[in-house]
């Protein structure tokens, strides 16, 4: 084997290591998967103080190894159950992976009996930095991934839960344009919930910044150093307005929208919200209004256990519960 040979292969090897330790260290800070609890028990996501480290563990494994999958996510032999019986496709944010997204959520839900699946998309292979392309782009790699579930699940239907990006233009623009949905036969649908974590459904100003470089001319400038989606999830931008031109919704979907007002990236968060159309559903939720004392912003949102509990009341509304409110921070998650 040739010294280059070797080098390589003694490198993957470090990574790997690196991205083991590092998800374990994600899972053990937000309470790992408490030591295999039936899926009935409907454990509670994990509560502080050792949960306030996990979004910084988690963006240090996603760096280290960009093309993991987080804990609990894409078992490809998982088939879904009576309790739950469409597979939950988590959709990472702008600038993110999937891993360093979903470290907190994927394994919390696969905990609970769900299948999950969380894809890389919209990046460049073996950069931590993805979904930063085209959104009609990644919304065509979203369809492709959801056909390769659907397909090897034997489900009829996912449901999607998103963050920012994940949760708003993209998915948005998947069911609308990509085949998610078929509003002639609404039962057809691919997709049955979009469940959207501070999602970007109708463009940010991103406190003002957004404006400047709209107001500027700047946004091609701007979009060819940080990707194309910067552009795309401006107020007014061409994706918005193709989006938004017959309305927010698709026929046979039912909407979920959390937000929180101290958001700082989608701007102003009212963006975020929904309204309804023919055929479907929309719930807007600010969280403030369930857990005053909830501190999450647009980042940590994603590791915000208040918001969990939100998602998987969102999930199977059936069986929804009480949001036990506990103390969330901004930036480190909790």
């Amino acid at each position: 084997m040739s010294d280059r040979n070797v080098s390589r292969r003694r490198s993957n090897q470090l990574r790997a290591r690196w991205a083991a330790v590092c998800a374990g260290l994600a899972l053990a800070l937000t309470g790992g998967l408490q030591g295999g609890a039936a899926a009935a028990d409907t454990p509670e996501p994990p509560r502080p103080p050792g949960r306030l480290l996990a979004g910084p563990a988690a963006l240090l494994g996603g760096a280290v190894d960009p093309e993991a999958s987080p804990a609990g996510a894409n078992d490809w032999s998982c088939r879904p159950t009576r309790e739950h019986p469409r597979p939950v496709v988590l959709v990472h944010a702008t600038w993110t992976n999937a891993f360093s997204n979903w470290s907190m959520l994927a394994p919390w839900l696969k905990e609970q009996g769900y299948c999950v699946f969380a894809p890389n998309y919209g990046g460049v292979p073996g950069s931590p930095f993805k979904a930063s392309g085209p959104i009609p782009v990644s919304a065509r790699q979203i369809a492709d991934y959801v056909d390769r579930v659907l397909k090897a699940t034997g489900a009829r239907q996912v449901d999607l839960v998103g963050h920012s990006q994940g949760g708003g233009v993209t998915p948005r623009w998947y069911l609308r344009f990509e085949g998610g949905t078929d509003p002639a036969q609404p039962k057809r649908n691919k997709v049955r919930r979009l469940i959207g974590l501070a999602p970007s459904n109708h463009g940010t100003t991103a406190l003002g910044l957004g404006t400047l470089t709209t107001e500027l001319g700047l946004n091609p400038a701007v979009s060819a150093v940080v990707g194309q989606a910067w552009s795309d999830q401006m107020v007014g931008s061409e994706v918005n307005r193709r989006l938004d031109r017959d309305g927010d919704t698709q026929p046979g979907v039912q909407y979920t929208v959390i937000a929180t007002r101290l958001d700082e990236v989608v701007t102003p968060y009212t963006q975020q919200f929904l309204t309804a159309g023919p055929g479907a559903s929309v719930r807007n939720i600010t969280i403030q209004d369930v857990c005053p004392q909830d501190l999450s912003e647009h980042v940590s949102i994603a590791y915000d256990t208040n918001a969990a509990q939100l998602v998987r009341n969102a999930l199977d509304p059936a069986h929804a519960k009480p949001v036990r409110c506990g103390l969330s921070l901004p930036v480190l998650g909790g």
